[in-house]
């Protein structure tokens, strides 16, 4: 079971500052207060660790630019400030890393970028890239562009999908309050700090309140989905208070400071759990009885010979259901082949690929690593 004293050996993080961290009573993105966390994450990574910064602030930052005091709801107002913001928050973090020889590179995605799987490979090498070359990615959402179904809602959700983006030991999210409270502390001044926790605990989304802030768009209860959604490929969170003296660096040394919400798989089983659940399948694949009894009792991989039909359309890499000769799904998997390749060699072995596609790529149609079994669970439909 992961404690605080497997913390100190977690080499990549990734850190998600809030909205009333960054910001100083409406006047905008503080330099002052970026600049201690932009020197403990420096020291981080200059210690051997890799990091990725999610940072919310552009809108609160384009408010205090254009002087506006409320906080917009209509999304083209919310869209328009985040673009006139993002070019203070970049600033004030490159000011601040630059000062410890290190870059901060800007990224923004939106959830498209992490459902399609091609967007979602390119999104993770360059993030890779950016952390060989010790450069600082600092992500927000694409918030100028994202459509209403598009956006993540939270900078807390998207800071968990980026955690399973980049494959991340840990996620710190530095936060107004000092973690998760048995009670709200706003209203019982003797709620008792949750220390530790699994993160899959139902009875945390429960005692979790909404937000109070009028920058922000979440509260503590997204920073449970958060947790839970960063544990579904083994990343642990701590939750935290950003205003305590060196908070990076002693949740980094594993101190007693703020929440900790665990994974209760490891991260293999945990990494097929996220794939099943998380991305949209695509399009479906009927299989034969054997193809269905080669996935649930053998663990195989799946061979074109035991596809009977196709449905749907799909790129190489994107995610597909497999069903029964039902209609019941069996399981979801990174598929080899786009939609029309697989109809041509669907019931065919995989020595007549070459022959039927003028080519191989690979073997199989889902590689038993890319394919985790959902039968008998209820996985929503892809918006």
């Amino acid at each position: 079971m992961f404690t605080r004293s497997d913390i100190p050996r977690c080499r990549r993080w990734v850190v998600k500052i809030g909205s009333a961290m960054l910001t100083a009573d409406g006047q905008g993105v503080s330099r002052a207060r970026v600049s201690p966390w932009a020197e403990q994450m420096a020291a981080h990574i200059q210690g051997g660790g890799e990091l990725v910064l999610v940072s919310s602030g552009a809108v609160a930052e384009g408010m205090a630019r254009l002087g506006l005091k409320k906080r917009p709801n209509s999304l083209h107002e919310l869209q328009a400030l985040a673009a006139i913001g993002q070019m203070g928050l970049v600033r004030a973090y490159e000011a601040c890393f630059i000062k410890r020889d290190l870059h901060a590179a800007q990224i923004l995605l939106s959830r498209d970028d992490l459902t399609n799987r091609e967007r979602y490979l390119n999104a993770r090498s360059t993030l890779r890239t950016l952390m060989d070359w010790k450069v600082v990615p600092v992500i927000n959402e694409n918030d100028t562009v994202a459509t209403e179904e598009l956006r993540f809602g939270d900078n807390d959700t998207l800071s968990a999908l980026v955690a399973n983006l980049i494959s991340a030991d840990l996620l710190i999210l530095l936060t107004d309050q000092k973690g998760l409270y048995e009670s709200d502390p706003r209203f019982n001044p003797d709620a008792q700090l949750i220390s530790h926790a699994d993160a899959e605990d139902p009875h945390l989304e429960r005692i979790a309140g909404g937000s109070v802030g009028g920058l922000g768009r979440g509260g503590m209860a997204t920073k449970i989905k958060a947790a839970q959604l960063a544990a579904r490929s083994g990343t642990a969170t701590v939750i935290a208070w950003g205003g305590d003296e060196d908070v990076l660096k002693r949740v980094g040394a594993g101190e007693e400071i703020g929440t900790l919400l665990t994974p209760s798989q490891e991260p293999q089983t945990a990494r097929k759990r996220w794939l099943a659940g998380h991305l949209g399948a695509k399009g479906s694949i009927i299989l034969d009885a054997g193809a269905v009894r080669g996935l649930l009792e053998q663990g195989r991989s799946l061979l074109a010979v035991g596809v009977q039909r196709v449905e749907g359309r799909f790129a190489r890499g994107d995610v597909v259901s497999c069903r029964d000769e039902e209609g019941r799904e069996i399981a979801r998997g990174l598929i080899n082949y786009d939609h029309q390749e697989t109809d041509l060699i669907k019931g065919m072995p995989t020595r007549r690929f070459a022959e039927i596609l003028g080519y191989l790529d690979e073997e199989e149609l889902i590689h038993r690593d890319n394919l985790a079994i959902t039968l008998g669970r209820r996985y929503d439909a892809p918006s």
